[in-house]
């Protein structure tokens, strides 16, 4: 899609949904010339990307790295700004601290590859540094292989994988029939190593064990391409893209949720409010999440029915349980923080297989080395992830029954204590966001972060796909290809922008 010269139809577009797929659409689209009005059910743009000040203390409670800068980069640029005139982006280094149910730990320094080698080496021994190089490579070649053809493009069908005249070639590097678990322990039997790999899989929300391989490939983009931090909250990102948005001229609605997409014979033709109101348009993007799409804004179209099967055939992803922890003191904890629990196939086992919370889970903790988002230099502002399980009542885990999140949270509190992160006396204050929150503020059904997991050889077709079975409507977002995180999502805007642009 050409960014140089305006449209030559211009249309009317509604987006529904102001999160960063909702926002990257709109941006692109109304650059080019269209006519975009976009509804978003909450009072804020943004979706999940939020920096939340509380008395100073400010959380990023969505993303908290971006990785892939490119991507936003050229967002901004092709819709008239630099992002580097509106955030600062920071690396962060070092990159991430891995701890140990022994007290084993390593410390992987940003965008460095062969240093990255030498911490393993020194931590576990010269051979798991090698056995880290070997995983790389491989990363590597799987990152060339589906960059193209399963990241950047429509996923349309298998047909321009298998004309390639490397497909023998990628398909092999790529092997779709093994899992991310397979292939880790093809290169390495060192469990520290394989605990590592393993946490790629939460990235989509999935089970390693049953996750496609060429997840390996987010540890190459992390090694290669870095992690960033933007000065002020990740949330800042949300900010600036909201305001470009506007000062694009697209006609915002927030506080206004969409109940329904009006259909004409097996065509998208417009939206009606929760409130009556109705909106014609010649197109739809959805930025909601695709479950609900399906399910419940096109009731009744029978197209929509085998995009609604497919997902339902697909494992939701799994959710989060997260503390917002106000601390007095300073401590030595970096930027970004994993503790590792002594057997982390149980907790995939408790979120997918027993539907509860588990009891010795991996704690991430983002601890920003940033003085814009504390009250004083004296002060640290902890937000704590924990994968959990959908809320879903009567089947699984009632995040809403009383005093139950309070009760996590403590246990949460004890298990950071017992290995020796100590914390409980330092806290002014702590916030508790369950899946159920989740599931209210975001309209993610159970609270499911990415819509569907990757569990499963063929969890790529089971997302939605960007071009919806019913013309004129559109898919974006962390549900719909090529899948959640802050650089895919803004993937599938360019994705949908450049698919009405050649419509």
């Amino acid at each position: 899609m050409s960014h140089h010269f305006p449209t030559k139809a211009p249309k009317e577009i509604l987006v529904i949904g102001g999160g960063m797929a909702g926002l990257a659409s709109a941006a692109r689209l109304a650059k080019k010339g269209h006519k975009v009005r976009l509804f978003e059910a909450g009072n804020k743009l943004g979706g999940k990307c939020q920096s939340e000040n509380r008395d100073g203390f400010v959380f990023d409670t969505g993303p908290s790295l971006l990785t892939l800068p490119a991507v936003y980069r050229d967002l901004f640029i092709k819709t008239g700004k630099r992002l580097e005139h509106l955030v600062e982006l920071q690396p962060v280094d070092p990159s991430f601290e891995y701890i140990f149910h022994d007290g084993k730990r390593v410390v992987f320094p940003n965008l460095s590859h062969n240093g990255t080698v030498k911490a393993i080496s020194e931590s576990f021994g010269e051979s798991a540094g090698n056995d880290w190089h070997r995983l790389l490579t491989r990363a590597e070649a799987m990152w060339e292989s589906s960059r193209e053809s399963f990241i950047e493009g429509e996923l349309k069908s298998l047909l321009p994988f298998l004309k390639r005249k490397s497909f023998f070639r990628d398909l092999f590097t790529i092997a779709p029939w093994r899992s991310l678990r397979s292939l880790t322990d093809n290169y390495t039997d060192n469990d520290y190593l394989r605990k590592i790999i393993d946490r790629y899989a939460t990235y989509t929300g999935s089970d390693p064990r049953k996750a496609p391989a060429v997840l390996l490939t987010i540890a190459f983009v992390e090694e290669a391409f870095g992690a960033w931090h933007v000065s002020g909250g990740i949330g800042t990102l949300g900010t600036k893209l909201a305001e470009r948005v506007r000062e694009l001229g697209v006609e915002i609605h927030l506080n206004s949720r969409v109940s329904a997409i009006r259909t004409d014979a097996g065509r998208a033709t417009g939206v009606t409010l929760a409130d009556g109101r109705s909106f014609d348009c010649d197109l739809v993007i959805s930025n909601s999440d695709a479950s609900e799409l399906y399910g419940q804004l096109v009731r009744g179209e029978s197209k929509a029915k085998k995009a609604l099967n497919n997902l339902k055939r697909a494992t939701p992803s799994l959710s989060g349980f997260s503390l917002l922890l106000s601390l007095r003191g300073k401590s030595d904890l970096k930027h970004h923080t994993v503790i590792f629990p002594e057997n982390y196939d149980d907790e995939f086992d408790a979120i997918f297989k027993r539907k509860e919370p588990p009891k010795d889970p991996a704690i991430y903790i983002c601890n920003p080395q940033d003085e814009n988002m504390l009250p004083s230099p004296d002060h640290e502002a902890w937000f704590v992830l924990i994968n959990a399980p959908r809320h879903e009542p009567g089947i699984g885990t009632d995040w809403d029954r009383a005093g139950f999140k309070a009760e996590y949270a403590n246990h949460i509190i004890s298990q950071m204590e017992r290995k020796g992160t100590h914390v409980r006396d330092r806290i002014l204050k702590m916030e508790i966001r369950t899946p159920a929150d989740l599931e209210r503020d975001y309209r993610a059904p159970g609270g499911s972060i990415y819509g569907t997991s990757s569990n499963g050889v063929r969890s790529a077709f089971f997302r939605a796909r960007n071009r919806s079975p019913i013309e004129n409507l559109y898919c974006v977002g962390g549900s719909a290809h090529p899948g959640g995180g802050l650089p895919l999502v803004a993937l599938s805007a360019e994705i949908v922008a450049a698919a009405i642009e050649a419509s």
